[in-house]
């Protein structure tokens, strides 16, 4: 039976860490909370241990994991190379949501990197992350504590619902600040390459840097964590309306129209609060991602609303795209990979 310990997610207590730390020392799994959303932790140095991730999950072996240290200067235990460009990072970000992918060192097992030579590294940004890796003392090999392919956990109630008793601990600190996933950087290209964008934004790394990023494109070979063109998703069909706001509202609201009064269907929404009142109007279940221009509140509450709208028994999910900027464009990301249709405007309509 999986053991959960409350912790606080400020202070937790040392008791409980030490706990976590030692089932991992001993080859468990332990959930934890970062600052993005829940892991699924084992030592990341320890084979058998990292079978058990990817058991637990369901989760392909060609699908790289993220592994997790303490401090920027347990890089060398993992990785083969740092560069300076990677401490220069670090200083300005580290710890928080910003993974960098660098040459692999040998003591790292295939099974972490999907047998590729680079390794994915980042320093959470959560007390309870960092206290638990430094009670574990091993680097951790984590990905999100869910089953493999759907809507990504944000409380441990999420991990209980989709890993159970496949799960050794969970450390419960409520829900995660940031609520998508890290943005992820390849340092082994010039210039770096955007992997993934997530809770850091593309905007703040190009401000350090001093260029702007190579953006890995749809199709890009997986070298790294939620690359995969199907991922994030539902157990319903989500439909996203993916173009300029007016169209999009628009087009939301018709087929919402459509579905509820026509086809009779349980229809669940994803929308600013903007668009909330009249989708209620219609008889749909709003998820609600709070006011459209506070990208911060709907990327917290992307995951949880969609886990929500399925636990309502809806049939189907609309939703619409935020915009590019900022952390718009990790939310976008995040629905195109979980949508089963994207729709988007007649070529050549454009406008904000």
């Amino acid at each position: 039976m999986t053991q959960v310990l409350t912790v606080d997610p400020q202070t937790p207590d040392p008791a409980a860490l030490a706990r976590a730390g030692q089932v991992l020392r001993r080859g468990g799994l332990v959930a934890f909370p970062t600052e993005t959303v829940y892991g699924l932790g084992a030592n990341a140095l320890d084979p058998a241990a990292v079978a058990r991730i990817f058991a637990a999950k369901g989760r392909p072996a060609h699908d790289p994991l993220i592994v997790h240290l303490a401090e920027p200067d347990q890089a060398a235990q993992v990785a083969d190379q740092v560069p300076p460009i990677a401490h220069r990072l670090w200083a300005r970000f580290a710890p928080g949501p910003l993974t960098l992918v660098l040459p692999k060192h040998p003591a790292v097992p295939p099974a972490v990197t999907a047998g590729k030579p680079t390794v994915a590294v980042r320093i959470p940004g959560h007390p309870v992350a960092l206290g638990l890796l430094r009670a574990a003392g091993v680097p951790v090999a984590a990905p999100s504590a869910n089953k493999f392919g759907h809507t990504s956990p944000t409380t441990a109630q999420h991990v209980l619902d989709d890993l159970g008793a496949a799960v050794d601990l969970i450390l419960d600190a409520g829900p995660t600040p940031i609520g998508v996933e890290s943005t992820i950087v390849d340092l082994t290209t010039d210039p770096p390459t955007l992997l993934r964008p997530g809770g850091l934004p593309r905007e703040a790394l190009e401000a350090v840097l001093g260029r702007p990023l190579v953006v890995a494109g749809p199709g890009a070979e997986a070298r790294a964590p939620g690359m995969l063109p199907r991922h994030y998703a539902p157990r319903v069909p989500l439909w996203l309306f993916d173009g300029p706001r007016a169209w999009a509202r628009e087009m939301l609201w018709q087929t919402a129209a459509q579905l509820a009064r026509g086809q009779g269907l349980r229809v669940g929404a994803l929308v600013p609060t903007e668009d909330a009142a009249r989708l209620r109007a219609l008889g749909v279940q709003v998820a609600d991602l709070g006011p459209e221009a506070d990208l911060e509140t709907a990327a917290r509450r992307l995951f949880a609303g969609l886990r929500g709208l399925e636990a309502a028994g809806v049939e189907v999910i609309l939703a619409r795209t935020l915009g590019e900027a900022h952390l718009g464009l990790a939310i976008a990301d995040r629905l195109r990979r979980a949508a089963a249709q994207v729709l988007r405007p007649p070529h050549g309509q454009r406008g904000p």
